[in-house]
């Protein structure tokens, strides 16, 4: 069987992830953007965008110069490749053999495969079709080599497929940026005049040595086949599930707990050697009647102990209705993280954290799911996105937390006030919030607050923390200045 690759280029990878996610985005011109020499230089642009001639490298204060409507967000270092891998497991279903290939394409080894989709250009319009429904924009070709999968992806038209031995002729009329060469090299063919490849292929091997060095010879013998191309696909991942068939069904709690312990056990044996632990798992019931009974159970951080698991387990147990019984039960990890190894103490100190990370995954259990949360700071300077929620009990701050006073409680959009103000400057004699007049006593302010000069989009937030005459305190701020239109007023949040 010959060997058959299918090239997938993500012509706007990242932008069109953040339109997915978000998407008041789409159909918008915005750019991701990062530091580079004390510069915010353009790493990626949305469709839109880079139709207006935004490309990246250029600089952000050069396209606001341009188009001062455009929207920037910060570029997250690592996000492209994190998207990449992910795509090459969703593209396990198409093929067993599929790779990331940085940094915005894929490459897939269909050797054997199409036949099932009914023929290669059904097999590349079905995976093509099903990428451009979640949002994305991607090209794709089909080669016998991975170099002629990768050119004809980018360089070839829409759909491409070369047959079965046909590399060299697919080849011959593309650019030599289709080789994947470097820099320096293609500058060397353009001073020459060669801007096809058909211009140079047939040339001895010596001269384009002599004049371009290995590089060249390499990449158009990885192309033409002749010349081997290490590959290494994704793994697919091993679900950590455990089951467990009872010879008579189990109708009573006592023999549910006994079927959950050994799934712990055995479940948590695999994960500890492996130096994981759970943070989300379901322990499921398959009734004699056919209906499956579940409950599930979270963690603050990943823990392989069985005992834990089970006392938050046991404690929604009462929840299984097992009915005329169950006969087979399954135990699934839907979240597995790495487990964080403690290190030795030379002496013991109170507050063991893996102690208080169980504390607050039984309080938690008792609770019910989403009562409780923990926040961490961000570097952002909006008061709404300058903390996050943690991913998990052992996340640990990027930077610390603002020196200034903040409220206890602070509202996630922040809400309209009317005021008086005696002066520009002054704080409001009083302010009327949803039709309640509150009188203010006492105050302390202004505090200004820009946005970062890359986002800036408004005005500056001038913030006065208040008091009114039944002690209550509230953070209110002015959106804009006195005598530059007319400024708004707003509630952001409680301190008592």
């Amino acid at each position: 069987m010959p060997k058959r690759f299918l090239s997938l280029w993500f012509c706007h990878l990242t932008t069109d992830r953040l339109a997915i996610r978000h998407p008041e985005l789409r159909g918008k011109s915005f750019v991701l953007a990062g530091n580079e020499r004390g510069r915010a230089i353009v790493q990626a642009s949305s469709r839109e965008a880079f139709a207006r001639g935004i490309r990246p490298g250029r600089a952000v204060a050069d396209a606001r110069a341009i188009f001062p409507d455009i929207r920037v967000f910060p570029d997250r270092p690592g996000w492209a490749k994190r998207l990449l891998y992910r795509l090459a497991e969703w593209c396990l279903q198409y093929t067993p053999f599929p790779a990331p290939d940085p940094p915005s394409g894929l490459m897939l080894d269909i050797s054997g495969c199409p036949h099932l989709w009914g023929g290669e250009s059904a097999y590349l319009r079905d995976l093509v079709s099903a990428l451009e429904g979640k949002g994305y924009r991607v090209r794709g070709a089909i080669a016998d080599t991975i170099g002629a999968a990768w050119a004809l992806a980018r360089y070839g038209e829409q759909g491409s497929i070369a047959a079965v031995g046909a590399q060299r002729e697919a080849l011959l009329p593309l650019p030599p940026a289709a080789l994947r060469l470097e820099s320096r090299i293609l500058e060397g063919l353009e001073k020459l005049g060669f801007r096809q490849i058909q211009q140079f292929i047939d040339l001895p091997a010596a001269t384009l040595r002599r004049r371009f060095g290995e590089g060249l010879l390499l990449r158009l013998g990885q192309a033409l086949g002749r010349e081997e191309e290490a590959f290494q696909p994704v793994q697919p991942r091993v679900p950590y599930e455990e089951q467990l068939p009872c010879l008579e069904p189990i109708r009573t709690a006592k023999g549910i707990e006994i079927a959950l312990r050994q799934l712990l056990d055995t479940l948590c044996q695999r994960l500890s050697r492996e130096g994981k632990g759970l943070r989300k798992a379901v322990f499921k019931g398959l009734r004699v009647d056919g209906k499956t009974v579940e409950i599930t159970i979270g963690t603050g951080r990943a823990s392989h102990n069985p005992s834990h698991l089970f006392r938050l387990f046991a404690l929604k147990i009462p929840l299984l209705e097992p009915a005329l019984g169950i006969e087979l039960f399954y135990l699934e990890g839907l979240l597995v993280e790495k487990v964080q190894l403690p290190q030795e103490q030379l002496w013991h100190r109170s507050g063991d954290p893996a102690a208080v990370a169980e504390l607050l995954d039984r309080i938690g259990a008792k609770l019910g799911s989403g009562r409780m949360h923990r926040y961490l700071p961000q570097e952002r300077h909006w008061p709404e996105h300058s903390v996050r929620p943690a991913l998990s009990f052992d996340e640990m701050p990027d930077t610390g937390w603002p020196d200034s006073v903040r409220p206890l409680h602070l509202l996630p959009v922040p809400e309209p006030i009317t005021v008086m103000v005696p002066l520009p400057d002054y704080p409001p004699l009083h302010f009327t919030h949803k039709g309640k007049l509150v009188r203010v006593v006492r105050a302390d302010g202004p505090e200004r607050i820009e946005q970062e000069w890359w986002l800036q989009t408004g005005p500056p937030r001038d913030y006065y923390c208040v008091e009114d005459t039944e002690g209550g305190r509230y953070w209110l701020f002015r959106l804009g200045l006195y005598g530059k239109g007319e400024p708004q007023w707003f509630l952001h949040g409680y301190f008592s």
